[in-house]
């Protein structure tokens, strides 16, 4: 008998690829919920609405009303459903906060009143954003890290605060309500169709404008890049593992890599030959981010298989033809740092 598996935000970047991921298996009916606001069109939609498999439910889930447009007795529900993005949060931190929060609290409220078994609540490694800069913490970083927040008023992390709620009442439903819940902590996550307010889209966008002397935007701060199919199975893993009820984990790599890397390499890949120089970066961005993944190699077999360079290979070539095709992209590009720190 197939499961029947609800994706809350599943028409976004990691959304879509795991309901892809699903697809290809053998016993999954899989419903996507979602505002659709990169539109029914994009052809990825497109491509995984093809057979029986995959239906859809349009709905602005910030209001309680759309829940009804649900079932309640699926066996597994993703909640990947928010607002993310850096010039988000410093443009409009106030709908960050009412979007995000109000989709936590809704979804909270109807896994109250279903039979639902299982849900999977996507949060982010800025939960612990100030921890390591404030307090030393050690670098990779394992789950059990405290959770902090340097500047509280900060508009940068009110998309940490929201995610940080969320850790919270997805565990403290679940004990109370009778459903199963597990947290991944996203790292870096990257791919084709990731959205253009990321900074691997916007390199393409300025390679490709031609900027010269190309600046680099914190260049000695540090990262590891999950890509795309890696962090799927990873979230597949966190799912489908029998004992990671109450767990939460750590999804991405442990190669933890310079910007400045990073940005040499795409500059490689354009073919760039000119100068390059050093820029200030965003206000409230981390020193350094590499996550611990043991835990999620020894509970859930993980085990990342794409190499940083390979998937930003794979990353560039698909926004290099987006770009150069004309097409109109769903949201507005990546925007430069406008405080200096």
């Amino acid at each position: 008998m197939s499961k029947k598996v609800l994706l809350l935000g599943g028409a976004g970047f990691i959304g879509l690829n795991i309901a892809r991921y699903l697809k290809e298996q053998t016993d999954y009916q899989i419903t996507i919920a979602d505002n659709f606001s990169r539109g029914k069109k994009d052809e990825y939609l497109r491509e995984l609405l093809e057979g029986q498999k995959v239906s859809l439910i349009e709905g602005d889930f910030t209001q309680p009303s759309a829940y009804d447009t649900l079932e309640k007795d699926y066996d597994q529900v993703y909640m990947l459903a928010s607002v993310v993005g850096v010039n988000n949060t410093l443009e409009i931190p106030h709908e960050i906060i009412r979007i995000n929060t109000a989709l936590i609290f809704n979804t909270l409220e109807w896994l109250k009143a279903s039979s639902v078994k299982k849900v999977l609540f996507t949060s982010t490694s800025e939960c612990y954003a100030g921890t390591i800069d404030a307090f030393g913490y050690k670098v990779p970083t394992p789950e059990e890290i405290p959770l902090t927040i340097q500047d509280i008023g900060h508009p940068r992390f009110t998309y940490a605060v929201t995610k940080m709620l969320g850790e919270s009442g997805f565990l403290n439903y679940s004990r109370k309500c009778g459903f199963e819940c597990t947290i991944v902590r996203y790292h870096n996550v990257f791919g084709p169709r990731m959205g253009f307010k990321h900074v691997i889209p916007h390199l393409a966008q300025r390679f490709l404008a031609g900027e010269s002397p190309f600046l680099v935007y914190g260049h000695d701060q540090t990262r590891s890049f999950c890509y795309i199919t890696d962090a799927v199975e990873g979230t597949f893993l966190a799912m489908e593992a029998p004992g990671s009820n109450g767990e939460i984990y750590h999804i991405g790599t442990m190669d933890e890599i310079t910007i400045e890397e990073l940005i040499t390499e795409a500059g490689r890949f354009f073919g760039y030959t000119g100068p390059y120089e050093n820029a200030p970066t965003y206000p409230g961005s981390v020193q350094r981010r590499c996550p611990d993944i043991s835990k999620a190699r020894k509970q859930l077999g993980f085990t990342p298989k794409i190499r940083w360079q390979e998937g930003l290979k794979l990353t560039l070539e698909w926004y290099k033809e987006f770009f150069n095709s004309g097409k109109e992209s769903f949201e507005t590009s990546f925007e430069k740092p406008k405080v200096n720190v």
